[in-house]
């Protein structure tokens, strides 16, 4: 997945705040959508979701990445 798809999918799971949701909304598996933010995190050097079993949210550096992803 590119860079532009990545940072679509990011946007998709912030703003809807589940990786599922966000999976469905963009026809993909919910393993994808992980896998995907997994590796745009990777590569920012940067946590940008705090996820744990019933909730994901953003971090600091997440809210920053959002507004230059939209």
């Amino acid at each position: 997945m590119d860079r532009l798809d990545a940072m679509g999918t990011f946007v998709a799971v912030a703003e809807l705040k589940s990786f599922v949701a966000a999976a469905r909304k963009l026809g993909l598996s919910p393993s994808v959508v992980t896998r995907t933010i997994s590796s745009l995190e990777e590569r920012l050097g940067l946590r940008l979701l705090q996820r744990t079993t019933r909730s994901v949210a953003l971090t600091d550096a997440g809210s920053h990445y959002l507004l230059r992803a939209r």
